[in-house]
């Protein structure tokens, strides 16, 4: 291994998905780190590999170690000199706050600089030059103060930007059912922000409902609730003070099992990322049973195979709204497909994960669709770059 490099988000989070024990690489980072401990680079991995060991508090400590020394860190193309040099603005904090747009970009020709912002965080006096920059913050309630300050510092920035921080902003799952609202074709619950006097009072959704901490992630807290007694219930569970509520839909399949699908859609152009089956109206991917049956496999590389001319055609108009409404270059959405056959949205991040760990043995269809996406992402990025992406030999003077 090269003792100077950082490794990056895509490097072991894919020793991680394989089940490689990640204690020989701590302590190749921690030997690193004994030699040099300004090495922000070695900071910054071993953040990262003790959060996927499941040590978030330590990790993120070593993060504020690796900022404290630079907040700009570089994954260099694989081979050769890059198609497209891409800087994207992180928010300091675990690897939920950001889009792990490494994965999107593994193994590619992209040059990737990532460069960590906050209000309290100096900006370097200079940045590599660049071709495009990206937003690259999820919404979040914590992140919602970075996202202005990081619309002030791009209104002018010297290079065409995509993700603009405004637009995400609206991302909120009460924001986005106020920016798509229901239309034919496309149903969006309506969702409304309570606290907890209002999730256990008169809140404006009606019984059954589904509920879930403000910024949970993976359905943590997420419930589904039949009336107050249910609600007062939750509430002795749950320390949160801020939650959304929104009316469940009955989303089942007339076989009694439930589909939710991940599309991204790329300058406005879905694409299939994943289908998940499952008998129980929670559908997550990794519970949903999809490695330990192959009729649920089976059914997903159909589902990718005839995507462009089944779901995407189906759900045309729908999808053409969602993507002019959003006004994202870049933008997952997590969706079903009600009764009536309209698409369902669930949630509209700009940082959905997308990846193609999957074993190949089990999974074979699923590697050739991600390099699809890949491939859409690594196109549009060369779209908004322009005719000069690649020249550049300078760098961008950052005014203080």
């Amino acid at each position: 291994m090269n003792d100077e490099r950082f490794f990056g988000l895509a490097y072991w989070a894919r020793l991680a998905f394989a089940g490689v024990d990640l204690i020989p690489a701590r302590d190749f980072l921690l030997a690193r780190l004994a030699r040099n401990d300004g090495d922000a680079n070695a900071l910054l991995d071993l953040s990262i590999v003790l959060q996927l060991m499941g040590q978030r508090q330590l990790g993120l400590q070593m993060q504020t170690l690796a900022l404290q020394v630079q907040s700009l860190f570089q994954i260099q193309p694989k081979g050769g000199p890059a198609s497209v040099r891409l800087l994207a603005f992180l928010s300091p904090g675990d690897l939920s706050e950001n889009n792990a747009i490494e994965f999107l970009l593994e193994g590619s020709d992209v040059a990737l600089d990532l460069l960590y912002v906050a209000p309290d965080l100096p900006l370097p006096s200079s940045l590599p030059d660049h071709d495009l920059a990206m937003v690259a913050v999820c919404e979040t309630d914590r992140n919602r103060q970075l996202l202005r300050h990081i619309e002030g510092l791009v209104e002018s920035w010297p290079r065409p930007l995509i993700c603009a921080p405004q637009r995400i902003a609206r991302l909120s799952r009460d924001g986005l059912c106020r920016l798509l609202r229901s239309a034919p074709g496309l149903m969006v619950p309506i969702t409304a922000r309570v606290d907890r006097a209002g999730l256990d009072g008169n809140h404006p959704v009606p019984f059954p409902i589904i509920v879930r901490p403000v910024d949970s992630q993976k359905g943590q807290g997420l419930r589904k609730l039949d009336g107050p007694a249910a609600v007062a219930s939750y509430l002795e569970t749950r320390p949160e003070k801020e939650f959304y509520a929104a009316p469940y839909f009955d989303y089942g399949s007339p076989d009694g099992l439930f589909r939710k699908y991940r599309i991204v859609l790329i300058d406005g152009h879905p694409y299939a990322c994943h289908m998940a089956i499952s008998d129980h109206w929670m559908v997550h991917y990794i519970s949903a049973g999809m490695g330990t049956n192959a009729a649920k496999r089976a059914e997903e590389a159909r589902f990718f195979a005839d995507f462009d001319h089944e779901f995407a055609f189906r759900h045309r108009d729908a999808l053409a709204t969602i993507a002019s409404q959003l006004e994202l270059e870049y933008v997952g959405i997590d969706c079903g497909e009600t009764a009536d056959g309209d698409l369902l949205v669930f949630e509209a991040d700009s940082g959905m994960t997308i990846h193609s760990m999957d074993p190949v043995d089990l999974y074979p269809y699923k590697r050739p669709q991600m390099q699809k996406v890949f491939r859409a992402f690594r196109q549009m990025l060369l779209n908004h770059a322009g005719s000069t992406a690649g020249a550049h030999q300078t760098v961008v003077v950052l005014e203080s």
